[in-house]
């Protein structure tokens, strides 16, 4: 499993020191936070948690022994997630990992001195969890999602493996300032590849199915599916809508791939963990890892011809 060093935000003021030595002062038990919006039998959050925990061992950290982690599941209702946040902040450990922006905003409004670690956070900048990239100035760090100009290179790859598409549904989170804005990237290359876009707002499962029908009763369709913690909470609709509506779709991660999605294009984040200091002066970083994944099964339903320039860039192929 290839991923980047892990975390090694575990020491208060001496957060700088290198983890091998500290891993040898086994009287100070060390304490992680883990907050996740997701239930605990969610696979793709399973693995994650299964990586972070490899990468641990291999940096001399022994659950139990030299660490305690405190994982706390905590759906991606709101009220759940403030109740979890604020439980995992009176704990006051060494350092909080949480995954994506609906968990790092809220830990942000119970601790100002906990560092907080995300592997995953679309804007951290325009939501306000820190100052700037190259300089957070709080307590804290991590990677950004991805830049926004991946909206256009989703629109791309959808009319690559689908041609004939010339309208396109995107999926959305309103409520959310990125939500808007990877729409109004996608919207701005539109013209350029002769496609008209349509957003459709994630709000609740019987308002998606309904639009997205009206939607694929016009020919010509496609679909693409935004980051968003709510796109989480819907992916298993989504791929079956997708799937009933014969829709072409590209999702932002490698998971709807691997549940029958068609096409995903995104960082990997089992990749997106970080070797560190105080969160203040550690940088913003982008993701360093890519990967492109394409279901062949899935394409041969609607009758898709994939390209094989597409398929010779694709880090996995199902079949």
């Amino acid at each position: 499993m290839q991923r980047r060093q892990f975390i090694t935000l575990l020491g208060g003021t001496a957060v700088g020191w290198p983890l091998a030595a500290r891993a040898q002062q086994r009287e100070q038990m060390k304490r992680i936070g883990i907050l996740l919006a997701a239930t605990a039998d969610d696979a793709v959050f399973q693995a994650r948690l299964a990586a972070f925990y490899q990468g641990l061992a291999l940096l001399g950290w022994s659950i139990g022994q030299n660490v305690r982690i405190d994982t706390r599941w905590a759906t991606a209702k709101t009220a759940e997630i403030r109740k979890h946040a604020a439980e995992l902040a009176a704990l006051a450990p060494d350092v909080i990992l949480a995954h994506g922006s609906s968990t790092v905003g809220v830990l942000l409004q119970v601790t100002r001195t906990v560092p907080i670690v995300f592997p995953a956070a679309v804007d951290p900048v325009g939501a306000g969890f820190v100052d700037s990239l190259a300089r957070p100035g709080g307590n804290a760090t991590g990677f950004m999602s991805f830049e926004y100009s991946m909206g256009g290179k989703w629109l791309e790859m959808l009319k690559q493996i689908a041609p004939g598409v010339m309208r396109v549904a995107v999926l959305r989170d309103a409520a959310s300032p990125s939500g808007n804005v990877q729409f109004g990237v996608i919207q701005a290359v539109a013209p350029s590849l002769r496609v008209e876009v349509t957003p459709v707002n994630m709000r609740d499962a019987d308002e998606i199915e309904r639009v997205l029908a009206a939607f694929a009763r016009a020919s010509s369709g496609g679909l693409i599916v935004t980051a968003s913690g709510p796109a989480y909470s819907y992916r298993d609709l989504f791929i079956t809508l997708a799937a009933r509506q014969k829709l072409p779709a590209v999702y932002f991660e490698h998971f709807f791939v691997a549940a029958g999605g068609l096409m995903s294009y995104g960082p990997d984040y089992l990749d997106q963990y970080i070797k560190g200091e105080k969160p203040s002066d550690l940088p913003i970083q982008a993701p360093t890892r890519y990967e492109l994944a394409i279901n062949l099964k899935t394409a041969k339903a609607p009758g898709l011809a994939v390209p094989p320039s597409l398929l010779a860039s694709a880090n996995d192929v199902i079949e």
